[in-house]
């Protein structure tokens, strides 16, 4: 085990929560994050000066320096000197690909502060806007370094007034991002200024950067900075303003400690009693109080088991504590306490509240979880991610022989990685794996291979979700005895109901009477918003219960919901999951006799009457829509609108900038994988593009069928779906 000298030091200051700021870097892909981490490593001390800016010290996944991009977060402590005074800071480093999206937003909820790094000569990107977003969703407070000014100097020769107007522009598209993402109570006072010292210009490669009142101390201008660099006198500026001051004299200055912070990120992220003993130990990160600690990372060690990270909000966690799993409602015992330091975990005897603490030894762990000394703590709010795995492969197995250790490799992969789903096709036998991103994909086949396990994969398949488009007859059920029956009907739910339930902002969590609060200011009747089973966050639907005295309801209760969540994780339309569905339970009779109303009876009874009815509301499908943004010259334009237009894209918005333009739209994922050679034919390889997930859009009408009959011949089922007649049981009608 390396060990680290600064480790000691680290250890005494923590104890002063004033004296500990939890910051992040976050950025758009390639503007420079992971380099500007090397030169606030080497400054600290924990990486050779002389490598600082090439060596992408907490790049530290082969895959990781390979691709040249960061794919894990990671963590370290850093100590910085400030106006005569000793800081800690707890950094961590995030991925920038807009497929790793999901492990930005985990470690957004450990920090308080965010370094958003942006590219002087690109500017703000689509993925500067959508980690500045997620920052400002978590209450994270940002401050801007822009980087790669030396480019500005070297590649583009430009003069120090037009280097200006350059940097003002970002600043000013900066906190548009924040006059609009930003809750009104800090869109004023989380604005970035250079004379407030809340951003910084440099170069992280060259290892300089210097903030306005760092410049004006020092007499230097731009017109230095461009001599500097005509005469070879870059040293001389990285001496003079080393980019480590620049940036960590900006966190210092403008994140807040823990203490500070927690006052208002909080009520954003526990819905709690805030008056309770541990609300108030958390809003003033007590290390005295009962513990709360919330997971937002987990990785498997071979040799330790689960390592959970995240952040302390209150009380001091140390070995041999037994607290509890809320979400999983279980015990546990920590073994082990630690801090990061890069790849490595330092041994620690404890760590109070207002750190990022690595734990061992709770093996029911996952991310999200809450960990606690009280068993009824009321769990944080779930982690919101922006973005859902849209695209899937099958992975088979070359040799059966590596079939156990394909299915732990899975296991392994889908706890470190939430926004990566696996699940078993039980008719084929197939393994599917869903991620963000065909590049997301991509970097977990290559983690299996390191693994020793050689698979046959198949080409992308697109994600599909069924919906309806009008309001269904009400619908019978009958159990296979014939001893009990139900009618339901189907409703379309309104996009802004969705949009809450998929955010988290709707949950059952929230209690009976806020669900009731939020439905009924959305123009739901009392009797409806009173009246909710289940809701459903990961896809968009929502249960009710409008019968009337029925007899053995509440008996039958858990086993409908369980119906309930069958049919909407696999639809009738595609057997692709249902979204944006309201289910309504109108009527029930249950046979008095217990035997007769079991889960093999009541489950498929009233999944069967939600296949028919879906099937007579004529259903569609939704596709999932990415956002494109492509950076090509100017003259280039109608060739990058041209291929949109092709693939059933859409183009909203041109951007022209002064070398360049952006050309903003829409595509469908469907269309997007052949999108690379396309594109790159049409404009001769001089485009650059990113996409993300924006939101499920309906399929064109024209469309469907072919979809549909695709799908389900994928899947082994007839080409094409049944009629909703063959769910109609005998003996009964649909009603109008």
């Amino acid at each position: 085990m390396v060990r680290y000298k600064q480790t000691h030091e680290i250890l005494k200051l923590i104890s002063n929560r004033e004296r500990v700021r939890n910051i992040g870097i976050i950025a758009h892909v390639d503007h420079g994050k992971t380099t500007l981490t090397d030169s606030l490593l080497a400054a600290s001390g924990l990486l050779s000066p002389t490598i600082a800016g090439e060596a992408r010290a907490l790049d530290f996944l082969e895959e990781e320096q390979k691709r040249g991009i960061t794919i894990k977060t990671a963590n370290i402590s850093l100590l910085h000197e400030f106006n005569g005074d000793s800081y800690v800071i707890n950094l961590i480093d995030t991925p920038g690909h807009v497929d790793f999206t999901g492990k930005v937003t985990r470690a957004l909820r450990a920090i308080d502060g965010a370094v958003v790094v942006v590219d002087a000569v690109e500017e703000v990107m689509v993925q500067t806007e959508t980690v500045t977003r997620q920052a400002l969703e978590e209450r994270v407070r940002p401050i801007l370094f822009i980087n790669k000014v030396d480019r500005l100097i070297t590649e583009l020769r430009m003069d120090p007034k037009d280097i200006q107007k350059k940097l003002i522009r970002i600043i000013t598209r900066f906190n548009r991002l924040i006059d609009v993402f930003a809750e009104e109570q800090f869109k004023d006072k989380w604005k970035v200024k250079p004379d407030l010292n809340n951003v910084a210009f440099g170069s992280a490669k060259d290892r300089w950067g210097f903030t306005l009142r760092q410049a004006q101390k020092k007499g230097l201008t731009f017109n230095d900075v461009i001599k500097m660099y005509a005469d070879n006198r870059v040293d001389e500026l990285r001496e003079m303003f080393p980019v480590h001051e620049a940036v960590l004299d900006m966190v210092i200055e403008h994140i807040p400690p823990p203490t500070v912070a927690q006052k208002y990120r909080i009520p954003k992220i526990w819905r709690g009693n805030l008056d309770s003993e541990v609300g108030q130990a958390m809003l003033n990160c007590d290390p005295n109080g009962p513990v709360a600690f919330m997971v937002t990372n987990v990785i498997v060690d071979e040799k330790a088991g689960m390592v959970a990270t995240g952040r302390l909000l209150s009380g001091s966690i140390e070995p041999g504590m037994e607290v509890y799993l809320i979400n999983k409602a279980k015990k546990g015992r920590i073994l082990q306490v630690g801090m990061y330091m890069g790849p490595y975990r330092e041994v620690v005897d404890k760590m109070i509240a207002g750190n990022i603490p690595a734990v061992l030894g709770l093996n029911d762990v996952t991310a999200g979880e809450t960990v606690s000394t009280l068993a009824d703590m009321v769990p944080f709010e779930a982690i919101r991610y922006i973005s859902e795995p849209v695209v899937t492969v099958s992975i088979e197995p070359k040799n059966t022989r590596d079939l156990p250790k394909l299915v732990n490799a899975l296991r392994k992969m889908a706890i470190e990685d939430p926004n990566l789903h696996v699940t078993i096709n039980e008719e084929t036998g197939e393994y599917l794996l869903s991620g963000m991103g065909t590049l997301h994909l991509e970097v977990s086949l290559h983690f299996l291979r390191d693994m020793g396990i050689e698979v046959t994969v198949s080409n992308p398949i697109v994600v599909y979700r069924e919906t309806i488009t009008r309001p269904s007859p009400v619908f019978p059920g009958k159990s296979p005895n014939k001893h009990n029956r139900v009618k339901v009907r189907l409703e379309k739910l309104d996009e802004d109901i969705v949009e809450l339930i998929t955010s988290g902002k709707l949950n059952e969590r929230l209690g009976r009477r806020e669900v009731q609060r939020i439905l009924m200011e959305k123009g739901w009747s009392a009797e409806e918003a009173r009246s909710v089973w289940a809701i459903d966050n990961e896809y968009g639907n929502i249960f009710i219960d409008l019968t009337r005295g029925v007899q053995y309801l509440q008996e039958s209760k858990q086993m409908l919901i369980g119906a309930f969540y069958d049919f909407i994780k696999e639809g009738a339309l595609a057997r692709e999951p249902v979204r944006g569905v309201k289910v309504v339970l109108l009527d029930a009779e249950f046979h008095e006799d217990p035997a007769h109303r079991t889960l093999a009876q009541v489950v498929p009874m009233l999944h069967r009457a939600l296949l028919g009815a879906e099937l007579a509301s004529e259903p569609t499908l939704y596709e999932p829509i990415m956002k494109i943004q492509v950076q090509v010259p100017s003259e280039l334009i109608g060739a990058v609108t041209s291929v949109l237009a092709s693939k059933r894209g859409q183009v909203t918005s041109i951007d022209q900038r002064e070398y360049y333009s952006v050309v903003n739209g829409y595509i469908p994922v469907a269309e997007t994988f052949d999108l690379a050679p396309v594109l790159r034919s049409a404009t001769g390889g001089k485009a650059f593009w990113q996409t993300q997930f924006s939101h499920w859009q309906m399929l064109p009408k024209s469309l469907v069928a072919s979809v549909v009959s695709e799908i389900r011949k994928r899947k082994g089922l007839s080409p094409e779906p049944p009629s909703y007649t063959e769910f109609i049981p005998p003996g009964e009608h649909v009603e109008a």
